[in-house]
């Protein structure tokens, strides 16, 4: 069955309630092609055709002419369409006439980089001797692969910790480097993104200093400026290549709006709509893959999926898995190779898989909820439907703010530009971890400083002087024996994970979770799901940064509550939007777990609600504020609107809309309202704060678009159907308040009355 067929069977389902808000025919594109000046010859030439590549799309051949040029390269492509060979033939080229030369690949994830592996190995060619170098390399195998290998594939992760500290025994890669690969650049953002940039300038800098000026090759899914984004990621300009020349099967893009539940002011959730459309896709024999943005909702909706299947006597009820980040990476290539044989016919996924992991031919794409960026859903849909056939990807609302604004509004989705991915690699806690880094591994000069670190890196090495963490003697050096790298967790803005432990089953690790999310997501009483499995959590042990979990099969799971309270440290930038402040600045946010509610499993409804005792957090970030005058607040008091309800719905509804401004999750966004505050003279004040140490860009996009982001925050509540306010407009998931107090009524009014007095000030 193809997915046309499939969909008109769906709509004559008795099951379907009108969900299909649009179905976007995006059609099928045959292939351009290209020539390159001379032609791949030689033992480079005689593999792809024995690969059976006899002719290179335009995409291709204007980037690999372009590295022959000297050039760096971005190619900016869509999923499927040949990037590998952008980078893979210029670098055999180069070893074929070089047999000293060397290439770095480097990639996101350990399993791309043995996906890649494979690929490599399959031109056969002798003097190729590619081999990957992770935490996983056996360490016997380590020597052979420093000394001998011409093509090593690794990760940020690694180059951090394992290579570029430990460069004198890889002084033959560094000498004759001359190619570094960079796939999947557009996964590099946020807080990875300022680490991942000051892990490639310190790359740069090891480089130089044996004597070569490799050349970037790199690849990514579409995101806006791409250009800007590999200058911040490396230093470097690039050529961008988006022309794409390979062909594409037809797509039917399906906006899927669960249906509204009779005298209730909310929609059927986004987990029992993919549940729903994942158990028919399979038993129509259709390949798919359900993306999730969270690891619960991968293992809930497993669960639910085989439940469901089961309770049919489906013969596919154990042909689906859950493949996220915490399974073992045993687990991990085991789902990948049943999944790639066609032994399993679908795969519930967080963006593990978002990347592209050759998993074989899915013919449909189920996003539960959108991803968080337009760059991100192109990404995911192009999962399915490799080679000309057709396929589908749906798309299922949850009752989010952004969610809902697209289903009414799929034309922004369809036409607008693709985000711009954002890299701060002078967020000041970023640049202090890899600014000690750096001079360990070489004593840095001055001169290199601001070149390859930025101006702020002058203001962080004077505060590490006086730390004393640096000496200067001349150069800055590491006075200490001790390196730093392995302080320093590139992936996130806490360097701790916390493991967590089955009680039952010898003391076997099920899985991490990094240190800034452990308490909402292991405190003690928390369900924690694992291979569709529920495990409770019976004990946190804060020192040993442990769980330590029991499996129970409940019918519940949890949700956790905080309270925060956000502090100026320094204002850095204001503005007026009419009588309006809005400020940009330095804050400082603490925030604590105090309780969680238990949720039944499938209806949702909150049972009870338990107190817990775990410490404050502090966090040091950058935050938009907005100041409301007093006359304002006042007025909005006077029409019998709830001030505090009012702002508080505000900040949900902005914060839901922002990751459509800035390349972002809503996880890494925080907000905090209130009525009145000292920092504000005691009037009533929304932040909205990045949610990593230091900031990394998102408040300041907020700031620079503010009057985009209240605009498009307004239609958000205004175009909802609601009457009181839902999950779809001014309610969040997030909420640590459980959503008390909200005034929908009072942010309609609000927002016009700001928008309206800056759109008469404008004229």
């Amino acid at each position: 069955m193809d997915a046309s067929a499939f969909l008109e069977s769906t709509e004559a389902s008795s099951e379907y309630r009108h969900q299909i808000a649009c179905v976007r025919r995006i059609p099928a594109r045959s292939a351009t092609y290209g020539e390159l000046i001379p032609p791949v010859t030689g033992q480079t030439g005689d593999a792809l055709q024995g690969l059976g590549i006899n002719r290179l799309y335009s995409h291709q051949a204007r980037a690999i002419q372009s590295v022959r040029d000297g050039e760096n390269i971005v190619v900016v492509t869509g999923t499927a369409s040949g990037k590998t060979l952008c980078y893979n033939i210029p670098v055999i080229e180069a070893l074929e006439l070089d047999s000293k030369a060397r290439a770095l690949y480097i990639f996101p994830t350990k399993a791309l980089a043995q996906d890649q592996l494979g690929k490599i190995n399959l031109y056969g060619l002798p003097n190729i001797r590619a081999a990957t170098y992770d935490g996983d390399t056996p360490r016997k195998e380590r020597p052979f692969i420093k000394a001998m290998c011409n093509i090593v594939l690794t990760n940020p992760d690694m180059l951090h910790l394992g290579i570029l500290p430990y460069h004198t025994t890889w002084a033959d890669l560094f000498r004759n480097l001359k190619y570094i690969v960079i796939d999947e650049v557009h996964t590099y953002r946020g807080v990875f993104g300022a680490h991942v940039a000051n892990v490639i300038r310190r790359l740069r800098r090891i480089a130089q200093q044996y004597g070569s000026s490799p050349q970037f090759v790199c690849a990514s899914a579409t995101v806006s400026e791409p250009g800007k984004l590999i200058e911040d990621l490396t230093g470097c300009e690039a050529r961008v290549i988006d022309h794409d020349g390979s062909p594409v099967g037809e797509k039917l893009f399906v906006f899927w709006n669960p249906p509204l539940i009779a005298d209730k002011n909310e929609r059927r959730s986004a987990n029992s709509e993919a549940v729903s459309l994942l158990t028919r896709l399979v038993e129509s024999g259709i390949r798919s893959i359900v993306f999730t943005k969270a690891r619960k909702t991968a293992e809930l909706i497993l669960r639910y999926a085989r439940t469901a299947l089961r309770d049919r006597k489906s013969v596919y009820a154990e042909r689906i898995m859950a493949y996220r980040a915490g399974y073992t990476p045993a687990e991990r290539r085991e789902i990948e190779r049943r999944l790639f044989s066609g032994e399993l016919i679908a795969v519930t996924s967080t963006s593990a898989l978002e990347v592209g992991v050759d998993i074989g031919g899915l013919d449909a794409v189920v996003m539960t909820g959108y991803p968080g960026s337009i760059a991100s859903a192109w990404q995911q849909a192009g999962r399915a439907g490799r080679g000309m056939r057709q396929s589908m990807a749906a798309l299922v609302a949850r009752n989010d703010p952004i969610d809902q604004y697209l289903m009414r509004n799929p034309d922004y989705f369809f036409d607008a530009a693709h985000e711009r991915a954002i890299v701060d690699y002078q967020n000041p806690y970023v640049l202090a971890d890899h600014l000690q880094c750096a001079v360990y591994e070489l004593p840095l000069s001055n001169g290199e400083v601001e070149s390859l670190f930025g101006e702020r890196a002058w203001d962080v090495l004077g505060t590490l002087e006086e730390l004393g963490r640096l000496g200067y003697n001349g150069k800055w050096y590491w006075p200490g024996s001790h390196n730093p790298a392995g302080d320093v967790n590139i992936r996130s803005s806490s360097a701790e994970t916390y493991s967590i432990v089955s009680v039952e089953k010898g003391g076997r690790v099920l899985g991490t979770v990094d240190g800034a999310t452990a308490f909402e997501v292991v405190h003690p009483g928390a369900v924690y799901l694992h291979a569709g499995e529920s495990y409770v959590v019976t004990y946190l042990d804060l020192s040993g940064k442990t769980a330590y979990v029991e499996h129970s099969e409940v019918n519940y799971y949890t949700t956790p509550g905080s309270r925060t309270y956000a502090t100026v440290e320094s204002q850095l930038d204001n503005r007026a939007i009419g009588s309006t402040e809005v400020c940009f600045g330095d804050v400082s946010v603490s925030h604590q777990v105090t309780h969680f509610w238990k949720k039944k499993l499938f209806s949702e409804e909150t049972t009870d609600k338990t107190e817990l005792d775990l410490p404050e957090v502090s966090l040091a970030t950058e935050a938009v504020w907005i100041v409301l005058p007093r006359a304002l607040a006042d007025k909005l008091i006077g029409r019998g609107f709830d001030l505090l309800g009012t702002i508080h719905a505000i900040e949900h509804a902005a914060i839901g809309i922002l990751p459509l401004i800035a390349l972002c999750d809503r996880s890494d966004i925080g907000g905090v309202s209130h009525s009145s505050h000292p920092d504000t003279d005691g009037l009533p004040v929304i932040y909205i704060y990045d949610g990593h140490a230091g900031g990394v860009g998102i408040s300041r996009a907020a700031y620079d678009h503010i009057e985009e982001l209240l605009e498009a925050a307004l239609r958000a509540i205004d175009d909802c159907a609601c009457d009181d306010g839902c999950p779809g407009c001014i309610q969040s998931p997030k909420c640590g308040n459980n959503n008390e107090p909200l005034d929908k009524a009072g942010a309609i009014f609000l927002l016009q009355d700001i928008l309206s007095k800056q759109h008469a000030s404008n004229n």
